[in-house]
């Protein structure tokens, strides 16, 4: 336990029940990289490393949630915090003047994102700016959940960007006091939550808390069991269109859109007609809390259900109410809504249901200045805390707007290509949605294809290398470059057959099976998931050393 004087004469603040829950699964679990929020953005274009540091430095200092240590306090059977500790490291590595390699760039990213922290004497967040080439620049930010969330993300990149162009300019930029959280917590009566979590329970009560997952887990425990791999697809520009058309039509959001689509593709592949779905809620109900950088963030669940004879439009008119319906009991606990409906659960998380939704609405392309634009870059490996998580997303293009829907689910399934088909499987609901919305949802689409059969994946390759290369004039054998296509092409094909298939597929996989049998052959084969890695070192010196293997002997001993 820490003393006061560590941390001067600041008071001690009691930890929210959330931030409770994460502090003793933390423990519970052992330190697990669950519980880290961690972000690589890669910038090309000319940065200013010594502004971009600076930037990153104030951001990270300024924020008194980002200060915290945590302590439990015996007496009164809490965990507290405190906000007057140093923060957290940032440093700067020039990886190619010192001549990194990628794996060691990799291996240290890795590290950056996964090591965890000691809440009782660490500052909860870190960061590294690290320079890879001329032109390419890594910023990775990592911080523990229970001070940050997605919107805290969101907010703290935001700032650094508009603290590194205010530095640009030589200008001061215009930023407001942070908060403290603590002043923007409210905390209701015992009498007021209780009945709420009664109403709640009311409505949630009868549905299974089981739902038949498209996958078949191979067993993996530990680490192993929570990391986990991802899966995309889109709808074209056309049917997402039409898709937003008909829910817009019935009040609905693009949430309530992705709500309707998991459940009437759950409904179709099983028995079960009644879900129970989580989502993460911003719990940022308190006018000051918009701006402020913290732990907010809770979980909620809905039910939504569907008779043999409901169609895609009602199955949209269920998922408005039911959304709205946990919208309004977003601020009940669902640990003491979990205790009610599933007294024999045995961890904090997933509690009621393993299948998670969320709308996901942050930039994939993120601008740091003029002339330097960034991405986020898929993290490696990835954590999950949900056996199933669909994240929804319109995406605007130079085509227009197109529906994006991506799987996070364990990399320990024992065979990927089921995964796949489920992804297929919601593709081609939302475009039935889409074409026929006074359909039943029970009713499979007409042109379904069985990616298990091998005609089917050939008749699929087939339409559509007639589609991009506008000619029918090819054989099954013969390279898609030496029957007229390009480079440019090539990449038009990577995303038709994975739109149309609903696999995970790399311009590289259709360059080396350049044919339309080995394509064909290429969609019946299970995608590779990722591996666990090895624990890595803690602090920035030591990090960096274990990314290039330069331990000394004293400390192999």
């Amino acid at each position: 336990m820490l003393r006061d004087s560590q941390f001067g004469n600041g008071p001690w603040y009691p930890a929210t029940p959330m931030q409770q829950g994460l502090w003793v699964l933390d423990r519970d679990e052992a330190l697990r990289p669950t519980q880290l929020v961690p972000s690589v953005v890669e910038f090309t274009g000319a940065v200013d490393h010594r502004l971009l540091l600076s930037a990153v430095r104030r951001a990270i200092g300024r924020h008194p949630s980002l200060r915290a240590r945590f302590r439990l306090d015996l007496k009164h059977r809490r965990v507290e915090y405190s906000t007057h500790g140093e923060p957290g490291e940032a440093g700067f590595l020039d990886a190619a003047a010192e001549g990194w390699t990628q794996d060691e760039i990799d291996r240290l990213v890795r590290a950056l994102c996964s090591t965890p922290f000691d809440l009782a004497t660490e500052a909860p967040a870190r960061a590294e700016v690290i320079r890879t080439g001329p032109d390419r620049t890594l910023l990775v930010i990592t911080s523990h959940h229970i001070v940050f969330d997605g919107l805290s993300r969101t907010m703290l990149l935001e700032e650094i960007f508009t603290l590194y162009r205010a530095g640009l300019a030589g200008v001061e930029p215009a930023l407001s006091d942070p908060a403290h959280p603590a002043s923007v917590v409210a905390t209701p009566s015992a009498e007021d939550v209780a009945s709420q979590v009664e109403e709640v329970v009311a409505r949630l009560r009868g549905a299974p808390t089981e739902v038949p997952l498209p996958f078949e887990r191979s067993g993996a425990t530990g680490d192993a069991s929570m990391l986990g791999t991802t899966l995309t697809t889109h709808l074209d520009p056309q049917r997402t269109a039409g898709a937003v058309a008909v829910a817009t039509e019935e009040g609905c959001t693009t949430f309530m859109l992705g709500v309707a689509l998991l459940a009437g593709t759950l409904a179709r592949r099983s028995t079960q007609r009644d879900f129970l779905i989580a989502f993460a809620w911003p719990g940022r109900d308190h006018p000051d809390a918009a701006d402020v950088i913290g732990m907010f963030i809770t979980t909620v669940v809905l039910r939504v259900s569907l008779e043999p004879a409901t169609t895609w439009r009602e199955l949209l008119g269920n998922a408005r109410i039911s959304s709205m319906e946990a919208f309004m009991d977003s601020d009940v606990p669902l640990d003491a809504i979990s205790a009610e409906l599933n007294p024999g659960r045995n961890a904090l998380w997933p509690p009621l249901t393993p299948v998670l939704l969320n709308l996901d609405d942050a930039p994939h392309t993120p601008e740091l200045a003029p002339g330097v634009t960034g991405r986020l870059r898929p993290l490696d490996p990835m954590y999950i805390k949900y056996d199933l998580a669909l994240f929804v997303r319109l995406e605007d293009g130079a085509e227009g707007r197109r529906l994006e829907l991506s799987l996070d689910y364990p990399a320990d399934v024992e065979d990927h290509s089921t995964v796949s088909a489920f992804l297929s499987d919601l593709r081609r609901s939302a475009a039935d949605l889409a074409t026929s919305p006074e359909e039943t949802v029970l009713e499979q689409s007409v042109d379904a294809i069985d990616l298990d059969d091998p005609a089917q994946r050939l008749d699929l390759v087939r339409s559509i290398w007639q589609e991009v290369l506008q000619s029918d004039d090819f054989d099954d054998d013969v390279s898609f470059f030496e029957s007229g296509g390009d480079s440019l092409l090539l990449v038009m094909l990577v995303e038709r057959l994975s739109q149309a298939s609903g696999r995970m597929l790399r311009t590289v996989d259709l360059f080396r099976s350049a044919t339309v049998s080995g394509q064909a052959d290429l969609l019946a084969a299970p995608a590779a998931g990722p591996q666990a890695s090895a624990a890595p070192a803690t602090g920035r010196s030591g990090m960096l050393d274990a990314a290039r293997n330069r331990r000394t002997a004293e400390e192999a001993v």
